[in-house]
């Protein structure tokens, strides 16, 4: 490892011990680090299991959990040389793997960031760190369906995630809302555990895989309901009871029991931190090209959070590895 004792730095934590109990994970990691990632998603630990096994400190960051989006999907089918796993057990393998080779990951979320100089600073909500390199790999968010009641009712019946909270809604009458394969994905988890699922495609169509589609169209407990638009989400007392909907050709607004509703509109990035310094498109995406290189020397980028085509575990993947050699690269060219 490639460790700069000299510069050591402060940490403006919240108590001595807190103090302590971060150097007691870092060690000698508490002083410059040559790589902090921003993102344990598959982007982020490929980041750092490259750069771990090029000789180099690399602690990631991350504010929620391991794996990214991947952690909360049933089923992975589409990465090469693996047939099926869990998203759990498949972020658990890259956790496990990158973990063993000597990297840190701190559940720290990042809330501000100094890319001025030829040292990085990172401010997370439990102290700040210094570091050669950045790599960013946020990933994305799901995107907000922007309604009446859906932020009222959020955590109480509004989910983002079929995965984490469908198990809540055993044998319930349950609504999604998307048309691309995360909601088609969502629609089939749901069916084997609700009792009913009302699907809503804002569009005469789905952007979804036919497979999928076909899945859905071959369950008796889902139903499809193309050119809608919820109007408000509502509820009796704190949780979720009805939605309001309307068909955009007939014009006019149906009530529809539901006990839950599974958001699934897209995706957005989450870079407002990095937009001082570092270019964005108009939809708040990292610009950079396959090369990772953002237009700031030394800060790279990774994964979805990146413009780009294709957006998929073994393309962020394939970022994680490039992002981490031209790290490699920049600070070899340093020395």
């Amino acid at each position: 490892m490639n460790f700069i004792i000299s510069s050591i730095i402060f940490i403006k934590s919240k108590n001595l011990i807190l103090a302590l109990k971060i150097y007691s994970i870092l060690g000698d990691e508490f002083c410059l680090l040559d790589v902090a990632i921003i993102g344990a998603g598959p982007a982020g630990l490929t980041a750092a299991l490259y750069a771990a096994r090029a000789g180099f400190s690399a602690v990631v960051f991350e504010r929620n959990i391991y794996g990214g989006q991947v952690a909360s999907t049933n089923e992975v089918e589409n990465y090469p040389a693996v047939e099926r796993i869990s998203g759990a057990e498949f972020s658990m393998n890259i956790y496990n793997q990158v973990i063993k080779q000597g990297v840190k990951i701190l559940l720290e979320e990042v809330k501000d960031v100094d890319l001025s100089g030829n040292v990085k600073k990172l401010i997370t909500d439990l102290g700040e760190y210094e570091a050669k390199t950045i790599i960013i790999a946020t990933g994305v968010k799901r995107r907000k369906l922007g309604c009446k009641g859906e932020e009222k009712f959020s955590g109480r019946g509004v989910s983002y995630c079929a995965t984490c909270d469908g198990a809540f809604f055993k044998d319930k009458d349950v609504a999604v809302v998307g048309g691309g394969n995360t909601a088609l994905e969502d629609a089939l988890f749901l069916a084997n555990i609700c009792k009913s699922v009302t699907l809503l495609v804002r569009k005469d169509r789905v952007r979804g895989e036919k497979f999928l589609l076909e899945s859905v169209k071959s369950r008796n407990n889902i139903k499809l309901r193309y050119n809608t638009i919820v109007n408000e989400i509502g509820g009796v007392g704190e949780t979720v009871s009805f939605i309001k909907i309307v068909d955009k050709n007939l014009e006019k607004e149906k009530k529809i029991e539901v006990s839950a509703v599974f958001i699934a509109i897209g995706l957005e990035p989450d870079n407002s931190i990095f937009s001082d310094a570092i270019k964005l498109d108009d939809s708040g995406y990292v610009l950079a090209d396959e090369s990772c290189k953002t237009n700031v020397a030394g800060v790279f980028v990774a994964g979805d959070t990146r413009q780009k085509n294709l957006r998929q575990i073994v393309t962020a993947m394939s970022d994680g590895a490039i992002a981490a050699n031209n790290v490699t690269q920049y600070l070899n060219s340093q020395m």
